[in-house]
């Protein structure tokens, strides 16, 4: 998964308005773009990830080797690499035809379909080689959709409309994702139901995800290039493409790292949601594996679990407006490490659907509150907005490195431990992100940062 941006303001800067006036600002055209490009950019994630994880699993991939598939969420980890080609850089016949931003999102997105389809005609149990291979073209796709959304939507969006805009991406990016957990799991039953082979039902549910990208795609035709896009790409014309992204990229290197106590803040950055993406990772696997179908599974998460998550992102958004920062992140980091004493509990009582549900709710709803307090952590460390596309996607290409290497030998751990003493030690795991927050605030680094609007 790519978090989204905000921007740093007066915490005092507007007065509330009616609830007609707050929902006229969702329906305005640039808002109603970044909500569809957040469908766009959540969609893939789970693709070369969960479902795909679901899908080795029923094929009869062994723990192991689907643990070591939590690598191939390594561009979202590496994307900073890219970004600043992204930010300096023109598509051939796509830039001149739509825009610097739009030439970049269409392009980006039409080379998502063609690696979702490859991943598609792949076979899980007898060529995970392959399986990797594509599912990584995957990730590099959707990683590149991601730093140019982030970018789009930053320069598109006035003052008075990002917080909306933040809003309604965050919502469709979390809708995406369960588009393509729970969305493709039912699909996937669909087909087998109706007579179709399970590899080839497997297939023809890929084949479908390929098609919704077309919604981004569809999207970025009817946007229109930011203003803002337009201004910097005219006045780095007389620049070479060399010289555009060199400065692209030190400039925003430079900046970060000459900031007091750089490196602590950026191994929290690694940390904070390690405990999420160690337990994650196993999620689907768990669930398989107590003997649950993939229907109870997908009707939970789409179910009750999207109603948890949603309800997590308001209530994470009040504890982000409601407490300092730091506070904030305490809160956060706590309920979502403990919530995977639930899935230890859920492994102990065995195949009960209320169980499930109730430990689905758990870790949806802490995970979504954390993700949002962290949201507001990576914004406010984006202070410079000569750098902010190149520096957010460096935060959150580093945020993955959880959820990509260190969480590699979950699936070593699991099948060596159990799974109640495996999530028991997905707590643990969040200790030293806790031990960095002390130090941080200690240090004072977050009254440096300056108040965050979320």
């Amino acid at each position: 998964m790519t978090a989204p941006d905000a921007t740093s303001s007066d915490a005092t800067a507007a007065p509330a308005t009616s609830w007609r006036e707050s929902l006229a600002v969702y329906l305005q055209p640039r808002v109603l773009i970044v909500l569809f490009l957040g469908f766009s950019s959540g969609l893939p994630l789970a693709l070369s990830g969960s479902t795909l994880l679901v899908w080795m699993r029923e094929a009869g991939v062994d723990l192991e080797t689907i643990g070591k598939f939590a690598l191939v969420g390594t561009p979202y980890t590496l994307k900073f690499l890219w970004a600043p080609l992204v930010d300096a850089l023109h598509v051939p016949l796509f830039t001149r035809a739509f825009g610097r931003r739009r030439g970049w999102l269409v392009f980006s997105q039409l080379l998502l379909i063609v690696a979702i389809l490859l991943l598609a005609m792949t076979d899980p149990a007898r060529s995970p080689f392959y399986v990797a291979l594509a599912a990584l073209l995957v990730a590099m796709t959707s990683a590149t959709q991601d730093i140019v959304v982030d970018a789009f939507r930053v320069e598109s969006l006035p003052e008075s409309e990002q917080a909306a805009g933040m809003a309604a991406y965050v919502a469709a990016y979390r809708i995406g994702m369960l588009v393509s957990t729970a969305g493709a799991l039912f699909i996937v039953s669909g087909f087998e139901g109706s007579g179709i082979p399970r590899p080839s039902a497997w297939m023809w549910g890929y084949v479908v995800m390929a098609a919704m990208v077309l919604i981004g795609t569809i999207t970025a035709l009817v946007a229109t290039e930011p203003e803002q896009s337009k201004t910097a790409d005219a006045a780095t014309q007389e620049d070479t493409a060399f010289t555009r992204v060199l400065h692209a990229a030190i400039g925003a290197f430079s900046e970060f790292l000459s900031r007091k106590d750089a490196l602590a803040a950026l191994a929290f950055v690694v940390l904070f949601k390690f405990t999420d993406a160690f337990s994650g990772t196993m999620t689907a696997p768990f669930v398989i594996d107590l003997g649950f179908t993939r229907n109870d599974y997908a009707a939970i998460v789409k179910g009750v679990g999207l109603a948890a998550t949603l309800i997590g992102g308001f209530a994470g958004g009040f504890v982000a407006r409601r407490y300092p920062l730091a506070t904030s992140l305490w809160i956060g980091g706590v309920v979502q490490a403990l919530a995977n004493l639930s899935f230890s509990w859920l492994a102990i009582v065995g195949t009960n659907q209320w169980a499930l549900a109730l430990a689905i709710c758990a870790e949806n709803f802490t995970s979504a509150i954390g993700t949002v307090i962290f949201v507001a952590y990576l914004s406010a460390l984006c202070q410079n907005p000569l750098h902010t596309a190149t520096q957010y996607a460096l935060l959150t290409a580093l945020a993955a490195v959880g959820r990509t290497y260190l969480s590699a030998g979950a699936g070593y751990v699991a099948a060596a431990t159990g799974w109640p003493a495996f999530f028991v030690i997905c707590v643990l795991v969040a200790i030293p992100s806790l031990v960095l927050l002390a130090w941080l605030q200690k240090r004072g680094h977050f009254e440096a940062l300056g108040p965050v609007r979320v």
